[in-house]
């Protein structure tokens, strides 16, 4: 069985922004503009990658 999963990228950049949405990135092991992490798609992954929309893109659903 083959588990789902996601990619995403970083676009935006953390400075400036609220402490909840850093480490939000970090849970989501980005930190750096343009890196792109494969996380596997649950909803907690969801819900942090909705908490910080304006700062990534998802590659693929």
């Amino acid at each position: 069985m083959t588990t789902k999963t996601v990619r995403i990228e970083q676009i935006g950049s953390p400075i400036r922004r609220e402490a909840s949405q850093r480490a939000t990135l970090v849970g989501l092991k980005l930190n750096k503009l343009h890196r792109v992490a494969e996380l596997e798609d649950t909803p907690s992954v969801r819900g942090m990658i909705r908490k910080v929309q304006h700062l990534v893109r998802v590659l693929d659903a």
